[in-house]
This record gives structure tokens, C-alpha cells and sequence, in this order.
């Protein structure tokens, strides 16, 4: 690796692979020790294409999600399947993984923009800015970033845009699997809202048994499924379609909302 060598989007590489290094080390107690990670499925993710994967999950904070994507994906990468344990894997992280940001959140504070140079792709929301409701086209430039993103590696989106549970997917997600046709793996986790503050900053409670399960790739027509169908199937694959609301417990559910009320006056 030349030591000024550059991705697409202008980050040197060599800083990007200590970037990721650093905040991995830092980071890997919250996933392996405060708090324990169980992940299963990662065994797919040595299997993929170095190039050309959509990863696609629910989101429940703002930061913990990815970062801890980030730990799997590598150590899956380096043999260890459905296992984060030795921090060894982050030696040699695969620079090219991004993720779907808003751009106003990267933008909030110096950590959010450090933490951008990992791999940031930052978009403007089209319904909310500066907590208020709104309503603007997409930025096509928001677009061709993914895309380019998607030809040089991987990429992470929550296709809800938000952290709430059972909100409704985007349909620019799906606009995005026909335009660019990648291949789509779903990823639900769990117990991150309840272990991390909103941000995925601040450990809120210890001890809590994280989840992620990784899926086997969609089987999606590119050319002839609608973008309803496509929306759809990803509500159904990381299991936020209305209809698993059937199954969670009433009190689960009034916990969840009991905890959204919490942080809309805590943040």
C-alpha cells in the first residue's frame, strides 16, 4: 500500500487502516466484555465477492451497529466464524467496507467526523433535517456515491433511516438494488439499544447479551421485481415487517416506546 494512496473518495488509505485499527481495539470490550456478542451466519460473509455487496440491517443506534459489523465482518474475513474473540483480525481490515450515514449526524461533532473517514458515505435525509419534518428530492450525487462505493467494495445501509423499530423502509433502498443490482445480505441484531445510548457512544447497561444474525444473500429480479416487492422482502429479511409485530409481547412493545419517549428528552 502506498502510503498516500487514496479510495474513491479521497480518504488516504494508510490513515483509514490505522483509523480502523485504533477505534477497533477501543471499541472491542463492548462487544467482548462489558457486553457479549452473539453472532450467527458470519461463515457467509468469507464467501462474498470482494466487491458489489449490500449489506442491509435494522438499526437501533446510531454508531454501535456498524462498528460492530466492522468487527465481524473482519474477523469472519480472517477464519473466525461467529466469533470476534482476539482483536488480531484488525491487522489487516478490509479498507474497502463503507456504510450509509446521515450527513448531518457525521457532521455533529468532532468524533462523528473521525469516525466518518472509516467509511462514511454521508446522504441528506429527504424527511428530516434538524429534527423537523421536511420533504426534498434525493440528492442524485447521494446516489452515485453508493454506487461507487458498491464498485469498489462493500456497503452497510439501515434502510429505515432511523432507530426505531418497525418504522417503514425507504423505497430508495430498492431503487438502489435495481439501479445497481448488488448482491443483498440481511443482518438483524439486537440488544444494542439496550446496551448503548442512542448515539452508540455511552455504554447505558452491561451485561447484556447482544445479538446479530447474518442471512444468505437475497434472490431478487432485478429487472422485474417492482420496488414494492423489493421493499417488501427486506421488511420480511431483517424481520421489521408489521407482521412480527404479531409475535413480540405487549410489554416489549410498551417497553420499546417507553424508551423512545426516554430519549427524546435525553437527546
Amino acid at each position: 500500500m502506498g502510503l498516500f494512496k487514496k479510495n474513491p473518495f479521497g480518504h488516504i488509505l494508510f490513515l483509514k487502516l490505522w483509523l480502523i485499527r485504533i477505534m477497533g481495539v477501543l471499541s472491542h470490550r463492548r462487544y467482548r466484555g462489558f457486553n457479549e456478542l452473539q453472532i450467527d451466519g458470519s461463515e457467509i460473509i468469507k464467501d462474498l465477492p470482494p466487491q458489489g455487496v449490500l449489506f442491509v440491517s435494522n438499526h437501533q443506534t446510531y454508531f454501535a451497529d456498524v462498528v460492530s459489523m466492522f468487527h465481524v465482518f473482519n474477523a469472519s474475513l480472517s477464519g473466525r466464524n461467529d466469533s470476534i474473540k482476539n482483536v488480531g483480525y484488525l491487522w489487516k481490515p478490509k479498507l474497502n467496507i463503507y456504510y450509509v450515514a446521515a450527513k448531518e449526524t457525521m457532521e455533529s461533532g468532532l468524533l462523528p467526523k473521525i469516525m466518518a473517514y472509516a467509511g462514511a458515505i454521508t446522504v441528506e435525509r429527504t424527511w428530516r433535517a434538524k429534527g423537523e419534518e421536511i420533504n426534498r428530492s434525493v440528492n442524485p450525487d447521494d446516489t452515485k456515491n453508493i454506487g461507487i462505493a458498491l464498485d469498489e467494495g462493500w456497503v452497510i445501509t439501515f434502510p429505515q433511516g432511523t432507530t426505531k423499530p418497525f418504522k417503514p423502509i425507504r423505497k430508495g433502498t430498492a431503487h438502489i438494488i435495481k439501479q445497481y443490482k448488488p448482491i443483498v445480505v440481511p443482518i438483524v441484531i439486537d440488544g444494542f439499544r439496550r446496551s448503548f445510548d442512542k448515539k452508540g457512544l455511552r455504554i447505558k447497561k452491561r451485561n447484556i447479551l447482544q445479538s446479530m444474525e447474518i442471512k444468505p444473500p437475497l434472490e431478487i429480479d432485478y429487472e422485474n421485481d417492482s420496488v414494492e416487492k423489493i421493499v417488501e422482502q427486506l421488511e420480511y429479511a431483517i424481520e421489521q415487517h408489521s407482521s412480527f409485530l404479531k409475535v413480540i409481547p405487549a410489554e416489549a412493545l410498551q417497553d420499546m416506546e417507553d424508551l423512545n419517549k426516554q430519549r427524546r428528552w435525553e437527546y
